[in-house]
């Protein structure tokens, strides 16, 4: 997925992720996320992971539904925005796999 930072907001976003909350961490495990990566190059936000859980939908719903993690999300989403210009998405884009190789 890709998104690219604000500006005036990319300290910001990289203080936070020096030290992610411990408990956003935890539920990221628990709702089957492994791998997780974000790289950062002019401004260009992209993130990759692996899912090993069961109901990716239910795990998603499950993260959402977290307090913490919704304050987490308050905290990031101000340093965000979509890839492409006029999204309808308020952040992070999802990519289309086109090609994988385990």
């Amino acid at each position: 997925m890709a998104a690219r930072l604000v500006p005036s907001k990319r300290d910001e976003y990289l203080r936070l992720h020096r030290s992610v909350w411990p408990h956003v961490e935890e539920t990221i495990t628990e709702c089957g996320i492994r791998n997780f990566t974000i790289f950062e190059l002019d401004g260009v936000l992209i993130a990759y992971y692996e899912y090993v859980g069961d109901d990716y939908d239910a795990d998603q719903r499950a993260m959402a539904a977290d307090p913490v993690t919704q304050r987490w999300w308050a905290e990031t989403a101000p340093c965000q925005r979509p890839f492409r210009e006029g999204s309808a998405e308020p952040n992070w884009e999802q990519f289309d796999e086109i090609w994988h190789r385990d």
